[in-house]
This record gives C-alpha cells, structure tokens and sequence, in this order.
C-alpha cells in the first residue's frame, strides 16, 4: 500500500507530522510457533545489541499494529527474518500469505544464498512471486581490527562464486539489500561498480555503532565513497546503540550524516521493529527520525519517510506491483 493522494495533499499543505504517511522500509514478522528460525528458536548467539531474549516470540501483524500507533503507517517491507537456510524460499511463500490476509507486508526482501548451489532456483522462484522485489544475503565480514582493503573470503563480496550469484539478480529484476559494517562498504562500492543494472540498499546505515570521534569519523568517509556510486541507497534504521536511550541528541549525527551522503532522494527511514524494540518503542523511534529532519521541505520529508522506499520497492495502491 502507499499513501492516497489525498493523504499526500494533506501533508504536503500541512506539514504536521501527525499527518505524515510512511511506508516502514524494514520490518520482520516471526511466528515461531510455525516456523523455524535458529536464532530466535535455538540457543542464544552473539548479538550487536546484547540479550535479545525479549523479541524471541511471535511478532505478527496485529502486534505490528499496535507497535506502529500513533503513526500514519501506510505500508511496509517485510525484510527476511534469517529463518532455516534450508529453506529459503519457503519463508516468502509463508510471507505472501500473511500479506493476503493481513493486507501486510506491502512487500518483502527475501532470503538468498547467492554462493550456494540452489541460488537459480531461489532466483526463479523469487522472480515469480508479486511480493518478493529484493534479497539479502549478509556477506561475510570480519572485526574492524582485522580487516584489510584487499579483503576476500568464501562469502564475501570479492568472492567469485558469491559474485556468480549477485550477477542473477539484475536479469530477475531484484534489487540487493546490503547489510554489513561499515569498514566493508569499499567493497560495496565495487559491486555497485561491476553491477551497475542491480540497486543496492543498505541496510541500517552501515551499522555505525562506534560513535566516537574517530570511529564517526571513518564511518562517515566510508559512506560518502559509497554514496558516489549511483546505484546505492540507504536505510536509515538498526542505529540503536546498546545502554543508551534512543535520543535525537544520539542520532540526529547519523540521520543528518546519511542523509548528507546521499541526499534526500536516496534515503529512507525504517523501524527494524521488532529488533530495535531492544532499543525503543517504534513511537521514540519515529519521533526522533521527524525531529531530526522537522525543518526540511515537506517534499523532501514525504521522500525520506514514504516515497523513496516506494520507488525502490516499486509499491503501489492496494501492494499490487505496477
């Protein structure tokens, strides 16, 4: 679903946040109780924000519903919630069905493995299903002390079987949801480079979580190299740093960081809800992304906030893909 044009003349004369439509760019839904996801289903693992024993339950729509209040959530993107990697493309199909009877999500990110043997199939299938407009499959990546430029792995970026995947995508016409550390956008910005037809979103702002002087510093270079490439654009979301409030003094750094980046036009906000309720309640969460961008034109606010994660998850009235 998208925004009415009613809703969009609404807020556009108004400005008022309360009639600010968003469409949440990255969410999970999780019905344990039906489907196996490991790190939610088995022993803990390591995690960026520490004990996550809170969000190990079923989170589905109505409870989606009822986090979102208080906000005018006009549609959503349902990202993969890394459940059995046996099965990948069983969890959009499950996906689907919840959009059909919930009239959410307004579309997903699915599940991929793109070095592994089944990755055609996984694409073909993907191709296939209306809901499914991107994937992600996170690549391999290592500490920041432990990384080099010229870094490869099975797995990771510069790999050639993991490329051979990546190279599937574009002929498909799926998009790539890119989540990994910072020190590794270089890599991305080759893939960009050598995949020009493929867009790559990334994920949670290239996970910024060392807010010194030093590590904002380097994390901010890093996005603007990535941002020269064309093909990218960003989510802002997953900035939640452990032990601290989510506080527009905390992020308004990073917001105003990625957007300078990249530029209203290739930026969009999303909640990571269930994740980031480790955080903040999606209330706090939303509040804080107007507050931070409250003084822009309402154009470029209804960008950030509705119009861009439309374009890229190619939405339109009713979910149906144009």
């Amino acid at each position: 679903m998208v925004a009415s044009s009613d809703q969009r003349v609404r807020f556009l004369a108004s400005g008022a946040d309360d009639d600010l439509p968003i469409i949440d760019a990255h969410h999970h839904f999780f019905d344990l109780a039906r489907n196996y996801h490991p790190w939610l289903s088995d022993h803990p693992v390591a995690f960026r924000y520490g004990d996550y024993s809170a969000i190990k339950r079923d989170f589905m729509p109505a409870d989606y519903r009822r986090a979102t209040s208080g906000h005018l959530v006009v549609g959503s993107v349902l990202m993969e919630g890394e459940w059995n990697p046996r099965d990948p493309i069983g969890e959009m199909r499950w996906a689907s069905e919840v959009a059909h009877e919930h009239d959410l999500p307004s579309a997903a990110i699915g599940q991929i493995w793109l070095d592994r043997d089944d990755v055609g199939e996984v694409v073909a299938a993907y191709r296939e299903m209306p809901l499914v407009r991107s994937v992600r499959h996170k690549p391999k990546a290592v500490a920041r002390d432990e990384h080099r430029p010229g870094f490869v792995a099975p797995g990771s970026m510069r790999d050639r079987k993991w490329r051979d995947g990546y190279a599937l995508l574009a002929a498909a016409g799926l998009s790539f949801d890119l989540q990994t550390p910072w020190w590794h956008l270089d890599e991305a910005a080759e893939l960009a480079r050598d995949f020009p037809e493929t867009t790559i979103i990334l994920n949670h702002a290239g996970l910024p979580a060392d807010r010194s002087a030093e590590g904002f510093k380097a994390w901010r270079a890093a996005m603007d190299r990535l941002a020269r490439e064309p093909n990218v654009v960003a989510k802002i979301s997953g900035i939640g740093v452990p032990g601290q409030a989510w506080t527009l003094e905390l992020q308004a750094p990073v917001i105003e960081g990625v957007i300078s980046a990249f530029g209203a036009e290739r930026c969009a906000f999303a909640s990571n809800f269930p994740v980031d309720s480790l955080c903040a309640s999606f209330g706090t969460i939303f509040d804080v992304f107007k507050a931070a961008v409250r003084e822009r034109p309402a154009a470029q606010r209804l960008a950030l906030f509705h119009d861009n994660a439309a374009r890229w998850y190619r939405l339109a009235a009713g979910g149906d893909q144009p």
